[in-house]
């Protein structure tokens, strides 16, 4: 069975008011504890929603690296990153499996949204481990399993306790998790 991946004619969904409201980009990042100073890969990054306001965050000495496995999302960030004269995002096609850095090379590997869509969650997850630095960490974000007027239909929805079990499995420390407003939640762990 294929998985549902989010097509570039649905980004002006994710690109709205109520979304803004609902899970503000800036205090989410902040919420699951993007410093100063960190490189972090925005895995997914999509039309650059957090990558933009992540660039802001980790300032100058910081670096955020946006992925992913859509050419055209990837241009929509660049026209962002020349719209806002921003100097610290580097966009990479990537695989889904396969995300093209560097092993030990993030401090901070940020997924919002996508593990639900991935086939082979365990996979992914040990390839997100593998580009973060030892003591760096994962930040997922993603949808409650509850029913709602938006978003991902209940049965593609991630139980949180079952991805903080994954996590576990393959060796993540320090998991925590954090509720977005009624409709998302965080994890955060650490390598």
């Amino acid at each position: 069975m294929m998985t549902h991946k989010l097509d570039a004619k649905d980004t002006l969904k994710i690109e709205n008011e109520k979304r803004r409201k609902i899970l503000p980009p800036e205090q989410t990042l902040i919420n699951l504890d993007l410093q100063t100073g960190d490189v972090m890969a925005d895995i997914g990054c999509g039309i650059g929603y957090f990558t933009i306001p992540a660039s802001k965050i980790v300032g100058k000495n910081g670096k955020i690296l946006a992925l992913d496995i859509s050419d055209e999302m990837l241009q929509d960030v660049e026209e962002k990153i020349i719209e806002n004269d921003i100097s610290n995002v580097e966009t990479i096609l990537t695989e889904e499996n396969h995300l093209k850095l560097e092993s030990n090379s993030v401090t901070f590997a940020f997924a919002s949204n996508i593990i639900h869509e991935v086939e082979e969650k365990e996979r992914f997850l040990n390839e997100i481990k593998r580009i973060i630095c030892p003591e760096g960490k994962i930040a997922i974000l993603e949808w409650e399993k509850i029913d709602s007027d938006f978003g991902p239909p209940i049965e593609r929805r991630l139980d949180r306790m079952d991805l903080i079990k994954l996590l576990d499995e393959l060796n993540f420390s320090t998991i925590s998790t954090i509720d977005i407003g009624e409709d998302f939640y965080g994890i955060i762990a650490q390598k």
